[in-house]
């Protein structure tokens, strides 16, 4: 199998080449553990699940390390736990926010079907690894001391800014650091800096007496390096984290350990916007996964996100979930108790194109379309190669078991309804028939009737009518339509009530 990746370095496909294919290693930034995790959030953590599945499908699950680090130390933390705590010391209360957003994040990350990692190193339980890189920096001359201060010297790397290649102007004004006067030069980053009374503090590296706490951009740098070695094969964000935090970890990196390179391959995945606009809490369309996983499977939400490819910015749209759930009900009901099949030749071609989704998926609709056709070669075929991305790990018991938590349905009432219409279309009583369905329609269920038999679904109503704008992952999601499978009485069968 020929993997390419691209890589925004060389701004372009590379062949994937593994520096020891024995131990194939990537490095991807995770979460800072202050509040929920969002959307935007989930996008990474899905993506990189997805190249941690294929390295393991083609070197083998013990031969791949997939490290993402927690962020447990920043200024976001402090702030929350201030907020939330009042009456506790800083420290305690940082603790007991920490605690709970990296519960809820793991939640809900194992909730979108994504693998744990390998390692998931946190920030503060290698501060050892970072004062030891940031003693190194400045004993080779690229990083110094200032009012008790660590900052890295960006003019002493030459190779500055290439990952990013802004000119210099746009990588001073995007940098977004402290324009201090103890700094030789307004590029230059901090790598380690007081701490202020109350915050989290640790011993300070080059004989600093006061102590302080690292910096956001040596983190990534320390726990690589412990985990992965100098250098390694694949590390991957969001294109925002290009410039200037991966800029700035390259130049760590290589300046410590006097390497060529830090990461062989850099992979970023794209923004996203919610119904064409970018999310933001001002905006009302701020959502959290959590959110989300109150009224869609975790796996509606994987495939809706693998829809896009992963480079191209992403709309997060209604309707996206929609046919996500769309389709997965269909390939739950085609492969149903199958045993996985053989792998889709053209399936793995596209994962093997740069993480290729949309050509994948469309491989899987066409073996969903054999399917149909009764072909359970192409049925199991299908199986294999949707739970290669993740998709499919549920039994269909456990489907069809979901129930969105914004929505109340009185099933068996649903039912015996369902069953009082058939008995009405049997004796062709057609007005009776239509008084049912309508009495259906008023609780928002809607019926499909087959010669076999009558399937009823239920759809979310848009109720914010003074906007226009529903808001995804609330009570007032419109036209959320899909089929639910439920629990019939004796002699029914699936999610079909039969005639």
């Amino acid at each position: 199998m020929d993997l390419k990746l691209y890589d925004t370095l060389t701004r372009g496909k590379r062949p994937f080449r593994p520096l020891d294919p024995g131990n194939v290693r990537m490095y991807v930034c995770g979460p800072t553990v202050y509040d929920f995790a969002h959307i935007g959030n989930a996008r990474p953590v899905i993506v990189f699940d997805v190249l941690f599945r294929l390295l393991r499908h083609i070197y083998g699950a013990e031969h791949v390390t997939y490290v993402r680090n927690i962020t447990d130390v920043d200024d976001k933390i402090n702030a929350r736990a201030a907020e939330d705590y009042p009456g506790l010391p800083l420290n305690e209360a940082i603790r007991k926010v920490t605690a709970t957003t990296d519960q809820q994040f793991h939640d809900d990350v194992a909730a979108l079907g994504c693998l744990p990692p390998s390692f998931e190193p946190r920030a503060t339980e290698h501060i050892a690894e970072m004062r030891t890189l940031i003693e190194r920096l400045v004993a080779s001359g690229n990083a110094y001391v200032a009012e008790d201060n660590v900052l890295f010297s960006v003019p002493s790397d030459p190779d500055y800014g290439q990952l990013s290649k802004r000119p210099l102007d746009e990588m001073i004004a995007g940098a977004r650091v402290e324009v201090a006067p103890y700094k030789r030069d307004p590029r230059d980053f901090v790598l380690w800096k007081p701490s202020k009374l109350g915050e989290p503090a640790w011993p300070s590296p080059c004989g600093i007496t006061a102590p302080g706490r690292p910096g956001w951009h040596i983190e990534c740098s320390a726990m690589s390096w412990k985990y992965l070695g100098e250098t390694f094969d694949v590390h991957g964000g969001g294109i925002d984290l290009v410039f200037p935090h991966h800029e700035d970890e390259i130049a760590q990196s290589r300046c410590a350990f006097h390497t060529p390179m830090m990461a062989n391959y850099w992979m970023h995945n794209g923004y996203l916007q919610v119904e064409g606009e970018k999310m933001s809490k001002s905006l009302g369309n701020f959502v959290t996964i959590r959110d989300l996983l109150k009224d869609w499977p975790g796996e509606v939400v994987r495939l809706a996100m693998l829809q896009t490819h992963y480079r191209q910015p992403m709309n997060w749209t209604l309707a996206g979930l929609s046919e996500a759930q769309k389709a997965l009900d269909q390939w739950y009901a085609l492969t149903g108790d199958l045993a996985p099949g053989l792998l889709c030749a053209d399936a793995l071609d596209g994962l093997a194109d740069d993480l290729n989704t949309p050509k994948v998926l469309a491989a899987l609709h066409e073996l969903r379309g054999e399917a149909s056709k009764g072909s359970r070669p192409a049925a199991a075929c299908l199986k294999a190669s949707a739970q290669l991305l993740g998709l499919l790990q549920k039994t269909p018991a456990d489907w069809s078991a979901f129930r969105p938590a914004s929505i109340v349905v009185d099933e068996s009432k649903v039912i015996g309804l369902v069953q009082a219409r058939n008995a009405a279309r049997a004796r062709k009583d057609w007005k009776e028939s239509d008084r049912i369905r309508d009495e259906l329609a008023k609780m928002n269920i809607e019926l499909k009737d087959t010669p076999q038999s009558t399937t009823w679904s239920y759809a979310l109503k848009a109720a914010d009518l003074t906007t226009g704008k529903p808001s995804i992952g609330a009570p007032d999601l419109t036209v959320r339509k899909s089929s639910v499978d439920n629990e019939l009485p004796s002699g029914t069968k699936g999610r079909n009530v039969k005639s």
